[in-house]
């Protein structure tokens, strides 16, 4: 059973659910031939490779067994997630940088070790980089502070 438990195992399936999944969800498409490609043919040949690597770590993973999953860490996960719905959320009703302060300050709560002036130095440090590569960098109409700018 400890084989099964494995993350390179695990992973493979990983592997093979997506090319399974991705070949059912292309089936409808066309495929065409090599020289006169349809819209299905890089989608299915791109699964069926996914496919084959999939069950090929399976297979080591089998003969030559890794490292264990490790329970999963439910505080990280459930803040980052609430982070990022909190982000969503606030980003067209209050600004870019009032959804970023929020989505940090959450995120940070999911580490070992909260430090406030760590957090707060982020929070500016990534401020700045969002309004120069998305307001600036890209031209993107994102209002940094709802009504302000």
């Amino acid at each position: 059973m400890n084989r099964y438990l494995s993350k390179d195992f695990l992973s493979g399936l990983m592997f093979v659910g997506f090319g399974l999944a991705t070949l059912y969800f292309g089936q409808k498409l066309a495929i065409g031939t090599a020289v006169r490609m349809g819209p299905g043919y890089v989608p299915r040949m791109l699964s069926l490779i996914l496919l084959g690597l999939g069950l090929l770590i399976c297979v080591f993973a089998l003969i030559n067994p890794g490292e264990q999953v490790e329970k999963p860490k439910w505080k990280p996960i459930t803040l980052v997630t609430i982070g990022i719905v909190c982000f969503a959320l606030l980003l067209e009703r209050a600004g870019l940088f009032p959804a970023l302060v929020v989505l940090i300050l959450i995120s940070s709560l999911a580490g070992e070790e909260f430090k406030l002036l760590e957090v707060i130095g982020n929070i500016v440090v990534l401020s700045i980089l969002c309004v120069i590569v998305f307001k600036l960098g890209l031209g993107m109409n994102i209002s940094i502070l709802q009504g302000v700018w």
